[in-house]
């Protein structure tokens, strides 16, 4: 029996990303950022508890711009994680499996994730007062 040197299942070299795998492979990095992100919760909170040099600190390194930009993309993974796991439920539902509706609901949730985002963002400055 000869041994070929092809691989036993397909993979990303020889398909070509498409949306639908791109945005199962986006949900799954959301889920483990999400993970990473709430470390940065757990920081904040137990800086809070820690007294204020220490709240200081924190509220110091997230808010650095650095610190609102990761803020920021942890929350559009937040919202994308959200959005895309409303999509799940509606599969786990059996609906939306033919390929123009996954397509369609695939991009609400991409689209849904950065509205909500930009709308939480411009709310809290609001609220701040652009501080």
């Amino acid at each position: 029996m000869p041994t070929d040197n092809r691989p036993l299942s397909p993979h990303l070299q020889i398909y070509r990303p498409q949306w639908t795998s791109v945005l199962s492979i986006s949900h799954r990095v959301a889920g483990v950022a999400n993970s990473v992100g709430s470390l940065l919760v757990i920081y904040w909170l137990v800086s809070l508890a820690s007294g204020p040099d220490a709240f200081a600190r924190a509220q110091g390194v997230l808010g650095s711009w650095l610190g609102m930009i990761i803020l920021f993309l942890f929350t559009l993974g937040l919202f994308y994680h959200l959005c895309n796991g409303i999509r799940h439920l509606f599969w786990d539902a059996g609906k939306g499996f033919d390929l123009e509706t996954a397509q369609r609901s695939g991009m609400a949730a991409a689209g849904g994730a950065v509205v909500l985002t930009l709308l939480l963002w411009i709310v809290v400055f609001a609220t701040m007062g652009g501080a």
